[in-house]
């Protein structure tokens, strides 16, 4: 097949119901600009700082003794949503 749009298409129709949605997912995913820019990001080789591995040792421990608090409860807790969030705009 000459055409790889064509092909692709082809080979979606085949997919059963159930590897669709990871298809869907993945072609979402290549298609966000944002995606692709964390994807293609260069990895952060920046060593920690003592005072950041401490932080992140506690942390880590915490988790060990707590169940973690889900980031919508932590947004309730501030009184604040993600809509707003999203939508913040930095007053200039």
């Amino acid at each position: 097949m000459n055409n790889p749009k064509e092909h692709a298409h082809e080979l979606i129709e085949r997919l059963p119901p159930s590897q669709l949605a990871a298809v869907v997912g993945l072609l979402e995913a290549m298609l966000d600009p944002v995606s692709h820019a964390i994807a293609q990001a260069p990895v952060d080789d920046v060593p920690l700082a003592p005072e950041e591995e401490k932080a992140l040792a506690e942390a880590q421990e915490w988790l060990k003794l707590h169940k973690p608090i889900p980031h919508e409860q932590v947004l309730a807790d501030l009184g604040i949503t993600q809509a707003e969030i999203d939508n913040y705009q930095d007053p200039a």
